[in-house]
């Protein structure tokens, strides 16, 4: 009742203003016909952009809505109906523009160029807001940062794609449209019983600038908000003790080695999440999309939060681990990935983490050979430089593939190439490392499981509506595949292999309308581990708060290697008694701390203070 006669009355307003100054003969027929076009035409105008441009669920039910709404919804009606007016009002000849020269051109120009430029920076505020928000589903602020200051190179097509469809085709067209406005020199006249000039130009300029002004303000102050950007002021301003007073130096912890080390096989699964699995096996969904990969997850150890050991779980979210190069230096390096300073970046060569001892360091002092596997670039977000001074991997990237011909060199799919010929690439280069006689560590990342939608594979039969459930379905199935056929060669006896999700998926199309409270972890495996933590108790494996940085200690656990203290960096070996830093301190705690700054980690990883990793404290059994 309260949204018809706030419509109503929205309507009653523009008619009468409409009569009164835009009728010129007020005959009876003409008022009905007024009333009846202004206020149906407002309420429908009101309707669709409330619907289809501010995206407001439910419009026509208010009791839905915040007792406002139908106040709002007023608000919205008179605003709109006021532009119908205008535009009416100049095709029926009310309402004209005419010739105004300045009498300064010069400061007429510069008037027009700030507000067109201000206008610009406001739109982009918004538009970019909302890219945001859309097409990376809550985009962390360190995120946006670092890759903003990383090298972007290998970021997928379909990515750059929404990017120039959304923030910038929009504020390029908007522009364009306040230009054509506030650039003429026109004034409007208003021609009823007599021409008076309502706006000149000077005066359009002037409301121009003002509202661009106010465009910028709030532009920013809406990024502000949404993007949480008090948590980068924090990464700048305040300082936490944190990660230096809970940092175990590798440098300094003893690990012992099995005289016959064992190989590690690492394979970062996208945006793969236990939310894909059934509910009753702990995920979202009414039917389990990863069926192969949960029969497989009986064969290993799996790491869960649920309480139910029946469940698959995986590590809670954390500040600094939510996209995939954060999730490898988590993994590799046992800590967070935080917004550099003081004019450090991850992308520069030789210069990633200088200070901080990674897994590749360690297993190079081993005497491992190591080689990583990408289907895209990995200069994107700096890895080339990542695994070139941490471990002196061999890169097998798009660039290798095209360079040594596993595909021609005009060839571009997806992200570079796409999961089938990674899997088929991967199994070539296990083997060549193999035959090396040398322990071997081989990680690699997919791909196909990537926002947006995903990347199906021609001729991949679909078995659900959404194409990105048929993308999880198709891709997880693909790695049981691999994972099967690594099961069937000579030195999977003496190989460890670990499936993890890098982070949670970013698809927000696909999970719009997931309820909030249920908790989103990662896909965790870890397939024959070494004899020494083979008859783990269960206890250990679920009911736990732990991180990805916890994978440091607990792969090399895995392959056998004894750690003093069971720490090491802010990891905690899985497979031991020892709690968690997140269990010790508290999940809240470590996430609030995480986000801001820490001069230990600036100085000690991003400066590279400490010496470099050389194994003293490394021996064997």
């Amino acid at each position: 009742m309260y949204l018809i006669l706030s419509g109503l009355l929205a309507g009653a307003v523009i008619c009468l203003l409409d009569i009164f100054f835009f009728l010129k003969e007020k005959k009876a027929a003409s008022i009905v016909h007024i009333v009846f076009r202004d206020v149906i035409f407002t309420n429908l105008l009101t309707l669709a952009v409330s619907k289809y441009v501010f995206h407001v669920a439910n419009v026509f039910a208010p009791s839905l809505h915040q007792p406002i709404y139908p106040l709002k919804y007023f608000a919205l009606a008179v605003v709109l109906g006021l532009v119908w007016l205008f535009i009416d009002g100049i095709l029926r000849g009310v309402l004209t523009f005419e010739s105004d020269a300045p009498k300064k051109k010069g400061g007429a120009w510069t008037m027009r160029i700030i507000a067109a430029v201000l206008f610009a920076l406001g739109v982009a505020a918004f538009t970019g807001t909302e890219f945001g928000l859309e097409a990376f589903n809550g985009i962390s602020p360190d995120e946006m940062l670092i890759t903003l200051i990383s090298p972007i190179t290998g970021t997928g097509s379909d990515v750059m794609t929404l990017a120039i469809e959304g923030p910038f085709l929009k504020t390029a067209f908007w522009t364009a449209v306040f230009c054509l406005i506030v650039f003429p020199n026109r004034k409007i006249v208003y021609r009823g019983k007599k021409a008076v000039t309502l706006v000149n130009g000077f005066a359009r300029r002037l409301v121009a600038l003002i509202l661009s002004v106010l465009l910028l303000v709030g532009g920013v102050a809406f990024g502000y908000q949404k993007l949480q950007l008090d948590k980068l002021r924090l990464a700048y301003t305040e300082d936490s003790p944190l990660v230096e007073e809970n940092y175990v130096n590798p440098r300094e912890v003893k690990m012992q080695f099995p005289e016959k080390k064992r190989n590690l096989i690492h394979i970062y699964l996208e945006s793969v999440e236990n939310s894909y699995l059934s509910k009753e096996l702990g995920g979202y969904m009414s039917e389990n999309l990863m069926p192969e990969l949960t029969e497989l997850s009986k064969e290993g150890v799996n790491f869960s939060h649920l309480p139910d050991r029946s469940q698959l779980g995986g590590p809670t979210t954390m500040y600094g681990c939510t996209w995939s190069v954060a999730s490898m230096v988590n993994q590799g390096f046992g800590i967070p990935m935080k917004v550099p300073m003081d004019g450090n970046s991850y992308g520069t060569p030789g210069n990633f983490m200088p200070g901080a001892v990674s897994m590749g360091d360690i297993l190079k002092q081993q005497g491992y050979v190591q080689e990583v596997m990408f289907g895209a670039d990995a200069d994107f977000g700096g890895l080339t430089y990542y695994y070139q001074t941490h471990g002196d991997f061999k890169i097998f990237d798009y660039k290798y593939a095209k360079d040594e011909g596993f595909i021609p060199k005009d060839y571009y799919e997806w992200w570079g190439f796409e999961d089938d010929k990674l899997y088929e690439f991967a199994k070539q280069e296990i083997t060549r490392l193999y035959e090396t006689g040398k322990p071997f560590n081989f990680t690699m990342e997919n791909a196909d499981t990537h926002f947006p939608n995903g990347y199906l594979s021609p001729g991949v039969q679909n078995k659900y509506e959404s194409q990105y459930a048929n993308v999880v379905a198709y891709s997880t199935s693909q790695v049981v595949e691999f994972v099967r056929w690594i099961q069937a060669q000579p030195f999977y006896e003496n190989t460890t292999i670990v499936l993890i999700g890098d982070h949670p998926s970013m698809d927000k199309e696909f999970f719009k309308d997931f309820d909030r409270s249920y908790q989103r972890t990662t896909f965790n495996l870890i397939l024959n581990p070494a004899p020494s933590v083979a008859n783990t108790p269960v206890e250990r494996t679920y009911n736990r708060v732990w991180n990805n940085f916890d994978f440091l200690p607990t792969i090399l656990s895995a392959l056998g290697v004894k750690i003093e203290g069971e720490r090491l960096a802010l990891g905690t070996n899985l497979f031991s008694n020892e709690p968690t830093l997140c269990e010790r301190v508290g999940y809240g705690i470590v996430y609030d701390e995480f986000v801001k700054r820490s001069s230990f980690y600036n100085e000690n990883f991003l400066l590279g203070k400490y010496k470099e990793f050389e194994g003293d404290n490394v021996t064997t059994y």
